[in-house]
């Protein structure tokens, strides 16, 4: 297999090489110490399998794992963590291979043997029931073939037409795989829906007006866009609430 070695420790790594050098039955296509590095590799190299810390700086693991799926062929994932019993049990729940530091020869193999292409719905599960990492602090899209990250501090907003999702941000607008769904539960502090095609992230939200013909529009202040955000009767007491709750 070829692999890719991620975490933020030179000590994991370098042992984590040592553990693989021993086996010889892996070829290492490269080490990077936190997920914008791998995501970097990962793009120019092919990857069979990334042993991924989940605690990094910047872009934890869990994050990282969400934006490999986004690549034509995703590598298989091998967490590595340090965590304790309750997050082992959903790792195992999920059936994900995973490494318990002090990694041993043994496990690595083991681990390397049932890896697996993790979808983003199990990868949000895990997240959930481990309790092991906070939001992702960006979504990803494919331009021309290449990864695309997109902070979430820079998106407006949310929009759903027919099979596809648009995320519209402080530069553009660009389509993702995420379903509006799964968008609200993740980013449910920092997103309010409108209606049942539109989320709207709270921090753009400059004002409410009405319209004439008396709907509800929604203001945003630092995006441009075409869209007309007009909250649906279902949803307007709760825009009302949170953005006075602020």
């Amino acid at each position: 297999m070829k692999v890719l070695i991620v975490d933020d420790e030179a000590p994991a790594r370098d042992r984590l090489r040592q553990l693989l050098d021993d086996t010889g039955n892996h070829t290492i296509v490269g080490e990077a110490g936190n997920g914008q590095e791998a995501l970097d590799i990962a793009s120019r190299s092919q990857l069979d399998a990334v042993l991924l810390d989940i605690r990094m700086p910047g872009m934890d693991g869990i994050e990282t794992a969400h934006h490999l799926n986004k690549f034509e062929t995703p590598p298989a994932v091998v967490f590595t963590t340090a965590y304790d019993e309750y997050a082992i049990d959903a790792f195992e729940a999920n059936a994900i291979g995973y490494l318990l530091k002090p990694i041993r020869r043994e496990r690595l193999e083991q681990a390397l043997q049932q890896a697996a292409r993790l979808s983003s719905d199990v990868l949000r599960d895990l997240s959930g029931k481990a309790g092991v990492v906070e939001p992702r602090k960006n979504v990803c899209a494919r331009v021309q073939g290449e990864l695309k990250l997109i902070p979430i501090s820079s998106v407006g907003y949310f929009i759903a037409d027919q099979k596809y999702v648009s995320v519209v941000h402080s530069n553009g607008q660009d389509l993702i795989d995420d379903s509006l769904k799964a968008l609200e539960v993740e980013f449910e502090h920092q997103l309010v829906r409108v209606h049942r095609s539109a989320l709207v992230a709270l921090s753009f939200i400059e004002s409410l007006k009405k319209t004439e013909d008396g709907r509800t529009q929604v203001m945003l202040r630092d995006i441009t866009t075409d869209d007309e955000l007009i909250v649906s009767r279902r949803h307007i007491a709760n825009v009302k609430r949170r953005l006075k709750k602020g």
